[in-house]
């Protein structure tokens, strides 16, 4: 029996999901910090037990006990602490999958150090932005040479930057990270007094991805990975001491939910491919089968790139439960996933704001339909709400809401937006958090994304949301992957629009529209089709790999 989770669960195991959902709680104490009472708790109950494998392209192979990180980390602490950095100060890391991340996260949360994840694709121009935003006082990065120019064209204009660290090789003008923790004490006593951190101290903070606007500076205190027990046990179905791999760049918010906080908390091993260079579906595929995964999640794009290769060249018998989330998941590629790998996908839904909001969480409680995102995570009291603030009946579509956020935070949401307390009040000061997204459910409780406010369609009085007409696209061989927005038209308001990315062995023809046209027409309302389409090489993402839907209407606009 984990002991980690009876320490922090008053009751594990459920009967259904309604017993879940009226009974599932957290015990959070007042000074959890995840460094101290994850990372060294199991070192110190299980010095052996494995908490990270990490491999390369290059066939490099590092396996850490937690005794290894508890070790690392408290020497990359006392490098912090030697370098003046105090709880409160924030740090901002660019280190894609290397294994220093984890190092690196566990000493800044022991500390109380905010620490701010970022991705390698951001340039001189986001850096700026995001240092200032956040008054961030250290930069830990990694050697890629693109990642290096950005922050050195960025460093001056950052006022409040006073340390640059290099993870992977020296550099003039940078500490290199490994010689200097090579100096620092194995030993870090826990702080107490003011250095003492508590569970609403702000933990860290994400940059959102939005597809619209300036990332927002999302901050999260730290309960926080407590609240993804949920998303890694009842979701994800980790296994204690079995590998679990989560397909993620440490940039994004997607890395706390599958990566590093539930999973520790649950005792898994965290399987880490750090990928480089454009996604290769083969070398994951082949990486799943050579390490014996057992348990798997990647985004929705990934296993439509995953379905174009032939599966059974593949040993993905270790697999016992697979995942998904990022963007609603095509009920196609959930079919077709089951018969090429006998493996259902369980859906998930969230953002960078929380954990996982609503979820398949497995066939043992409810089946999984389709299309559906699922039922809510029992840490939240959900619901749809209409324009003029009224709970939406079974059916009817409506804004998906966090109900009485203020008084009640919830375990795992996030606690504001950092240094804007006006937008923290506007966001928090209603009925409750407006995530932005348009839903229905349906009477038994299932509900099922229809898009986001903005990507919805309004078409001669209907409204189309563009995930059922992706959905239909998808189901055509030609089709890899999808986006449809709406098109201004002068009689019908807006019309719809599929750009679409063409499967191997397809090529563009008039022929082919038509064909495609008339498949959505059979699979959908006639009036949702349509009525231009566009083929892409690829389509433009975020960060996160969510489909920028703003972009291409935006770009549509200028022709």
């Amino acid at each position: 029996m984990n002991y980690l989770l009876n320490k922090y669960l008053p009751r594990i195991d459920f009967d259904s999901y309604e017993d879940f959902k009226e009974n599932f709680k957290i015990n959070v104490p007042d000074d959890f910090n995840f460094g101290f009472d994850v990372v060294d708790a199991w070192a110190e109950s299980e010095p052996d037990k494995k908490a990270l494998l990490w491999v390369n392209e290059s066939g490099e192979e590092h396996c850490f006990t937690f005794s290894d990180i508890k070790k690392l980390s408290n020497k990359a602490a006392n490098l912090f602490l030697s370098l003046g950095l105090r709880k409160g100060d924030v740090v901002m890391m660019i280190l894609r999958r290397r294994w220093e991340y984890w190092i690196c996260a566990t000493a800044l949360h022991k500390l109380g150090i905010i620490l701010i994840p970022a991705t390698l694709q951001l340039t001189i121009k986001d850096i700026v932005y995001r240092g200032n935003a956040a008054g961030v006082k250290a930069m830990i990065c990694v050697d890629d040479d693109f990642v290096i120019s950005q922050v050195e064209g960025a460093a001056s204009s950052i006022d409040s930057l006073k340390y640059r660290l290099l993870v992977g090789s020296k550099r003039d003008g940078w500490l290199d990270f490994h010689s200097e923790i090579e100096k620092m004490s194995e030993t870090l006593d826990r702080p107490s007094g003011p250095d003492r951190t508590k569970w609403n101290d702000i933990m860290l903070v994400y940059f959102t991805s939005g597809t619209t606007g300036m990332p927002k500076l999302v901050q999260h205190n730290f309960a926080y990975p407590l609240g993804h027990i949920v998303t890694a046990k009842y979701w994800q179905h980790v296994e204690e001491n079995r590998l679990h791999m989560s397909v993620s760049d440490s940039g994004w918010a997607k890395f706390g939910w599958g990566k590093i906080y539930g999973q520790w908390i649950c005792g898994a091993t965290i399987f880490c491919y750090d990928m480089t260079g454009k996604f290769n579906p083969k070398n994951l595929l082949s990486k799943v089968s050579k390490y014996k995964v057992t348990t798997f999640c990647a985004p929705p794009t990934m296993y439509r790139f995953m379905l174009q290769e032939n599966l059974s060249e593949f040993d993905l018998s270790s697999l016992h439960h697979c995942a998904t989330a990022g963007e609603p998941l095509n009920p196609e590629v959930v079919k077709q996933w089951k018969e090429k790998t006998g493996h259902q996908i369980y859906e998930g839904f969230g953002q960078s704001e929380g954990p996982v909001l609503m979820a398949n969480f497995g066939s043992e409680w409810f089946e999984p339909i389709p299309g559906s995102t699922g039922k809510p995570n029992p840490l939240f009291n959900i619901q749809l709400m209409d324009n003029d603030g009224y709970e939406c009946e079974d059916g009817e579509e409506g804004s998906l809401t966090i109900i009485d956020v203020k008084n009640n935070p919830p375990i795992g949401l996030f606690t504001g937006y950092y240094k804007n307390p006006e937008m923290t009040q506007e966001q928090f000061g209603g009925i409750g958090y407006n995530t932005g997204d348009v839903l229905w459910r349906d009477s038994n409780g299932y509900y099922y994304f229809i898009g986001r406010n903005d990507d919805v369609i309004k078409c001669s009085g209907y409204r189309i949301g563009p995930f059922e007409v992706e959905s239909a696209l998808i189901a055509h061989p030609a089709v890899v992957e999808c986006a449809i927005t709406g098109v201004p038209d002068p009689i019908r308001g807006q019309i719809v629009k599929a750009t679409v990315v063409l499967a191997r062995g397809y090529s563009k023809s008039d022929e082919l529209t038509k064909e495609l046209q008339n498949h959505v027409k059979k699979l959908t309302a006639p009036y949702k089709y349509p009525r231009v389409i566009e083929y892409v090489d690829e389509l433009p993402k975020t960060v996160g790999g969510k489909i920028k839907r703003a972009e291409i209407r935006k770009a549509d606009e200028t022709k």
